[in-house]
């Protein structure tokens, strides 16, 4: 698809991933979906505004919020349902679920359920692309709850260490759950990264596709160029409650005004007109992408123990 700007295909790919998840949200209460779902309604400008700097050989690792990522980074939408109905047909065959969701063939190398469990992986890509001298620049994504973890830190020493070429994208909404970063880190983000030699840039607007993607295109292009590690912060606002479908803000740990905060800046709220350019023909492929999954076969017991080691 051709679009007349980039702050429009941005908007495009941003609308498609909140119009998926508005699906899923629709679909969960007739328990097709087959696991639980973290979903990114709120938080997809990070994802578009990244990924689009990268190339299908760069790889990226995010956590189990992995909707808008596996989107952005270009897996394959009809893959991605049938996965949550936990089909043969899905990008994992049916056994991973929301949580884990991959499209390697686009440099989506995984989704994991388990806090920071990706850091590391992405650190150990970043090393195998120094090693065979790779074009790559290697992603990992993560939130603030990750922080909290000793191979966080660990990950940022070997790295910065190492010089590896990779970027850690901490995709920071504020909780972890319902706690929230002031009560959990007594350090820095920015400064604690510089302090293992990273430079480290925060984004305060992280609605804003274009401020997002400027950021972004910026540290990608000095990783590609001298082939050390850069630390990125993006401040966004996650709509829905942790885990599940619903919304959350009686259990009194944030306020209904602090959504309205955000939506008041949401280009997906304020901009209808481009919202309903081109509404109809994603909701066109969603429908599609849903009968796929719907029609596709479930895997049998004799793939039970296949991929397993």
């Amino acid at each position: 698809m051709n679009f007349p700007s980039l702050y429009e295909e941005l908007f495009y790919q941003a609308l498609r991933i909140r119009l998926v998840e508005e699906k899923v949200i629709e679909l969960y209460p007739s328990d097709k979906i087959q696991s639980p779902v973290h979903l990114s309604i709120g938080q997809e400008a990070v994802a578009v505004g990244t990924c689009h700097s990268l190339q299908s050989t760069d790889l990226l690792f995010c956590s189990y919020r992995s909707h808008a990522f596996y989107l952005a980074k270009g897996g394959d939408l009809r893959q991605m349902f049938a996965e949550l109905y936990g089909k043969a047909t899905g990008c994992c065959q049916g056994k991973g679920g929301s949580m884990h969701l991959a499209a390697p063939e686009v440099g989506l190398m995984g989704a994991s359920a388990v806090v920071a469990s990706t850091i590391p992986h992405a650190v150990g890509a970043a090393l195998a692309a120094q090693y065979l001298r790779k074009d790559q620049v290697i992603v990992a994504a993560f939130g603030d709850g990750a922080m909290d973890e000793g191979v966080y830190h660990e990950s940022l020493n070997f790295a910065a260490l190492h010089k590896l070429p990779m970027i850690f994208l901490f995709e920071n909404n504020s909780l972890a759950v319902h706690s929230w970063v002031e009560a959990r880190h007594s350090f820095s983000t920015l400064e604690h990264a510089r302090s293992y030699g990273l430079p480290a840039v925060h984004v305060a607007n992280g609605y804003d596709f274009l401020r997002v993607h400027e950021a972004f295109l910026a540290i990608v292009t000095e990783v590609r160029k001298n082939r050390s590690p850069h630390l990125i912060e993006i401040q966004t606002f996650r709509y829905k409650e942790h885990v599940g479908v619903g919304e959350d803000y009686d259990a009194g740990y944030r306020t209904y005004k602090e959504l309205e905060d955000w939506q008041a800046k949401d280009p997906l709220i304020l901009n209808q007109e481009l919202v309903a350019k081109y509404r109809s023909a994603i909701l066109s492929e969603i429908d599609d992408a849903v009968q796929f999954a719907e029609t596709s076969p479930w895997p049998g017991r004799e793939h039970l123990l296949e991929d397993v080691i």
